[in-house]
């Protein structure tokens, strides 16, 4: 049937109308996902996680997917299919339904996995939940996008795929090799990724740069016990000081480079009028820091607090911990320390590298009876969206209707891996579309995402999808 633009419109039309009717049962719907602790990390959780994906699959099914879980060597993913008209565009839609520990558990004012609606801060209504913004919300968008487009016209626009996994929040390692074993099954024109978020409360945009990441344990061994501090303190090392000093030496004091040999190798240099662009798009670093109760960046010298998250790699102390941590005092001189590292990077970096170099920073001040050991926490590569994308275009257009403010292209300083594991996997590139905002507070206590950003991110993905169908009917 050949293309009819205005009967296009009237059929957007009717599905945004829909979504706006159905808020409130879409709201419910994500309540009663927000309430499964589908927390991927914790092996007592597994229950909840295989709650969760079969929970997807019996509401895709019931909105005309052909859903179904599929099991890995972890907690298993939803795969669901609908057809749209013939000819075309095929995307696969990506998002992930397990969540991050709720720990420290007195800090959230609400219970975790009760989720509530409350009048925040700013005077927007927020859904206060874990997994509200990360990433439950943002995948309920697109489900409750495709439930009003099939209400609307029986048929989605274009084919849609989904894929929806249930270990990003603990290393995600089934995924690439899910992905080449289902090659031919979830290959698409293009991937649409919703674990990214806007530029600022009512400013949508299309994320086409993301860090990648290197994640290390280390638990470094002195004494085969625990000591006396007072018969053993100054004559036996101290694995919590050894491990301080050592962790110290990661940065240079004087300029916040990351002395790791190499570390730089494959960092890009930022265009002058990239970062031109970028102050004039984004807060100053007072203003970006200010939630947080910061004004100063930190890291390295000379670039702002945007740049350094979006363009430059990093280095993170993410936990440390030895001795005794309880209540009260005792006088232990500790056998071990253990500390968690990560790094993120970008341009082309390499991941492995990145990993012997650390290990290697950490071998070599080691006193001859001392050891370390390593754990390995993830490794990906950086990915960039090309800004020559064919469908990147049609969508910060369609993102610009909704939102009546043009639509930006951005970095963001997160690594979502499932970017470049797509790339490798099925030759596809992905286009980053999320309704997050900063202060959502994402794997902290009271996480959040603003009713805006859930309702209006639905309608946003109405307007992207026959966007992207159009594109392809002219």
């Amino acid at each position: 049937m050949p293309y009819d633009a205005e009967d296009e419109k009237m059929t957007e039309q009717a599905a945004l109308d829909l979504a706006d009717k159905g808020l409130d049962d879409s709201l419910n719907r994500l309540f009663d996902l927000l309430r499964i602790p589908s927390i991927s990390t914790q092996p007592d959780h597994a229950p909840d996680c295989r709650k969760a994906a079969e929970w997807l699959v019996s509401e895709l099914s019931d909105i005309g997917f052909d859903a179904s879980t599929r099991e890995t060597p972890g907690h298993p993913m939803v795969v669901a299919h609908a057809k749209g008209p013939e000819g075309s565009p095929h995307v696969l839609f990506y998002g992930h339904y397990d969540v991050q520990p709720v720990d420290p558990l007195n800090l959230w004012t609400s219970a975790p996995f009760e989720p509530v609606l409350v009048k925040g801060p700013t005077g927007e209504m927020e859904i206060t939940a874990r997994g509200a913004a990360d990433d439950k919300g943002q995948v309920m968008t697109f489900v409750e996008a495709c439930r009003a487009l099939r209400a609307a016209d029986g048929i989605l626009p274009l084919s849609v795929t989904m894929l929806i996994e249930g270990e990003e929040e603990s290393g995600g390692v089934n995924l690439l090799p899910f992905l080449e074993a289902n090659r031919d099954e979830l290959k698409a024109d293009v991937a649409l990724i919703c674990d990214t978020g806007m530029l600022g409360r009512g400013m949508p945009a299309i994320t086409t740069m993301l860090r990648g990441m290197v994640g290390e344990e280390v638990t470094i061994t002195c004494a085969n016990r625990d000591l006396h501090s007072g018969m053993y303190g100054n004559a036996a090392r101290n694995p919590i000081q050894l491990l301080c000093d050592i962790l110290s030496d990661l940065r240079d004091g004087a300029t916040g480079r990351v002395t790791l040999q190499g570390f730089y190798d494959g960092v890009p240099v930022i265009p002058e009028e990239t970062r031109a662009l970028w102050r004039k798009i984004g807060p100053s670093d007072e203003e970006g820091l200010a939630p947080v109760g910061l004004s100063l960046p930190a890291g390295e010298i000379g670039y702002t607090a945007l740049e350094q998250t979006w363009s430059r790699p990093s280095c993170e102390i993410n936990g440390i911990s030895g001795g005794y941590e309880e209540k009260g005092f005792k006088t232990v001189l500790p056998s071990k320390a253990m500390a968690k590292v990560s790094f993120r990077l970008v341009g082309d970096q390499n991941p492995d590298a990145i990993r012997a170099a650390f290990r290697a920073h950490v071998e070599t001040r080691l006193p001859a009876d001392c050891t370390a050991e390593f754990i390995a926490h993830g490794g990906s590569k950086a990915s960039i969206v090309a800004a020559d994308m064919p469908f990147l275009p049609s969508a910060l257009k369609a993102l610009e209707d909704e939102w009546q403010h043009p639509a930006a292209v951005i970095g963001c300083g997160g690594s979502i891996p499932v970017v470049t594991e797509v790339q490798q996997a099925l030759g596809m590139d992905s286009l980053l579309i999320g309704f997050g905002l900063e202060d959502d507070r994402v794997h902290s206590p009271n996480e959040k995402y603003d009713l805006t950003c859930f309702h209006k991110g639905m309608r946003s993905w109405i307007r992207v999808l026959h966007a992207l169908a159009a594109q392809n009917s002219h």
